[in-house]
């Protein structure tokens, strides 16, 4: 999604390089690039911030637009000359941030991080291991999760719990776009969330049955789930 044709025939070059990557469709504008989503489904989207022609709207707004359709946008790599909108970009969700021009090596490490992330989301199991058990769990049924000095608790749907012997951290780096750290000792699944209590810093769970305290330092990451559950209210 750019408004510059040079710039798209640029960027669609880099990819000569990456055969198994490739563009179905190209968006000039706001509304376009919101229509060519949700009738393509593409899994990684290029999106062009603060373009020249101010009339195409292209902007992190569509990130939002688009939860108000489909709950499983794409991966978006915001492009752009200048590194001042990188913290926007995050607060939105984007999925890396890369500037203009593009360098080859910045697109490959960013492009072979999706693929890393995508694996994991495309197998939609995660593999949780303590000692010589190797536990294979759907990411469909994990609550939350929980840190526990280095090692890391999974709380699944079903009630059970499981103890997996890596640091929150590493999984705050690993799971996908739903999962967010609300607190240095949680990271929680929102799809799960069925409220969020700003007044007490509590997200709901689990139809409310169970409540995860949230701290000032990730409000941000409270804002994305509002934004991406609610976007009407932010």
């Amino acid at each position: 999604m750019d408004d510059d044709k040079d710039n798209i025939k640029e960027t669609l070059r880099k990819f000569e390089d990456f055969p198994e990557f490739f563009c179905v469709g190209v968006a000039e504008n706001k509304e376009d690039a919101i229509n060519k989503i949700l009738e393509l489904q593409p899994q990684l989207a290029f999106l062009e911030i603060c373009p020249k022609n101010k009339k195409s709207q292209l902007s992190l707004s569509i990130i939002t637009d688009l939860y108000r359709f489909i709950d499983n946008v794409p991966y978006f790599i915001a492009l752009t000359a200048t590194p001042k909108y990188a913290f926007e970009a995050i607060q939105a969700g984007v999925f890396d941030y890369l500037l203009k021009p593009l360098n080859q090596f910045d697109l490959r490490k960013s492009l072979l991080k999706f693929q890393k992330t995508n694996t994991t989301v495309a197998n939609n199991t995660i593999c949780i291991r303590s000692y010589g058990d190797y536990q294979f769990i759907s990411l469909n049924d994990i609550v939350y999760l929980k840190a526990d000095n280095n090692t890391t608790d999974f709380f699944l749907q079903n009630g059970r719990k499981l103890t997996a012997y890596k640091t929150l951290k590493h999984y705050e780096a690993n799971l996908p776009f739903h999962f967010f750290r609300v607190h240095n000792s949680y990271i929680v699944n929102s799809n799960f969330i069925s409220r969020i209590n700003t007044g007490k810093s509590l997200c709901y769970l689990n139809n409310s049955d169970l409540s995860i305290s949230f701290s000032k330092t990730f409000k941000d990451n409270i804002d994305t789930i509002i934004r991406k559950i609610a976007p009407e209210y932010l």
